[in-house]
């Protein structure tokens, strides 16, 4: 399969009065055609950070200080803000923002708002438009006699949808979905997620899904990353970040995610909390909260590295002293 996008090395900081919060600290990773990635990991350890990185949609306090985003080969960071209007954002890349809730205007009817998606960024009539939108929703599962209501008539998953539907109107090659079930009921989201899966293989759409649910990343997604601290930790498919992690960080997230077949036994928590990034601990940023951590991991930050086939972890134990599982 064709690389679609290929992130590399990407350093991202935020500037406060109290310094620079470290939030996306040389992320590696690339997303094939066809193909959904999970970010897992706490909140506050990057995975939206990225998301915004490559819609070049970071917040003026948020600087690039290095490496590059790949679309098709042409670095999108080069381009201007022009340029990335017309040529990537909703027609290339669109997002389901993560407060969708909020993002629909409360004056404006929900086709309507997808009418104005289309019309802003491809030249076409305002009928074919219209029609558009209504296929969308209908593909979404909205009924088209609800296409003419306004964002308070619907419900938390039908905003979603509408929301989804809006990420579709351009025809992307990607679409990142930023917590698509936060606030939502167990019963809407697995609807919602049922239907993102539905459209990533019809539509063979290429998909970043973003979560700290890791039933979430599992239900959608063929390949998991998991984030720590702004850095990759853990790289491979989803099948195997759930039989087999090799970071303690990852063993620790899937120790503490409950299990419904199979024996009953304690949840698992992971010690100590995440690290302020505005200063983070020298080494490996996980060091502190780690079971196995040795002098090595508190003096040099490990090297992301493949370990098995289609499987990187960056971790000195499982590197130097596989026996440490």
């Amino acid at each position: 399969m064709a690389k679609l996008l290929e992130v590399k090395r990407l350093k991202m900081y935020y500037s406060t009065q109290k310094g620079d919060v470290k939030a996306v600290d040389d992320v590696n990773f690339s997303l094939e055609k066809g193909e959904s990635i999970g970010l897992a990991g706490e909140s506050g350890c990057g995975k939206s950070s990225v998301a915004l990185a490559l819609m070049k949609l970071y917040p003026s306090n948020a600087k690039i200080l290095g490496g590059e985003i790949l679309l098709d080969g042409k670095n999108i960071l080069d381009l201007e803000d022009d340029e990335i209007r017309r040529e990537v954002r909703w027609k290339r890349i669109s997002i389901v923002p993560q407060a969708a809730m909020n993002a629909l205007n409360p004056v404006f009817t929900i086709k309507d708002q997808i009418i104005e998606a289309i019309l802003t960024h491809e030249d076409v009539p305002e009928e074919e438009a219209a029609k558009r939108a209504v296929e969308l929703l209908r593909r979404v599962g909205i009924d088209p006699m609800r296409v003419n209501c306004y964002p308070h008539e619907f419900s938390g998953g039908m905003k979603q949808r509408a929301m989804m539907a809006m990420a579709l109107s351009c025809n992307p090659d990607l679409v990142i979905a930023d917590e698509p079930t936060t606030a939502l009921d167990v019963i809407v989201q697995a609807q919602v997620l049922k239907e993102i899966k539905k459209l990533q293989r019809e539509l063979g759409l290429s998909m970043v899904l973003i979560s700290h649910d890791l039933s979430v990343v599992a239900e959608t997604c063929e390949k998991t990353i998991i984030m720590y601290a702004g850095n990759i930790i853990e790289d491979t498919t989803t099948l195997e970040i759930f039989r087999h992690p090799l970071h303690p960080y990852s063993i620790g997230l899937i120790g503490a995610f409950p299990k419904l077949k199979g024996e009953k036994k304690r949840l698992e928590s992971i010690r100590g909390n995440p690290p302020n990034l505005l200063n983070p601990p020298t080494g490996c940023r996980f060091h502190p909260r780690c079971t196995y951590a040795k002098s090595i991991c508190r003096d040099k930050q490990p090297e992301l590295i493949e370990t098995h086939p289609d499987h990187k972890v960056a971790c000195h134990m499982v590197n130097h002293h596989p026996e440490y599982r």
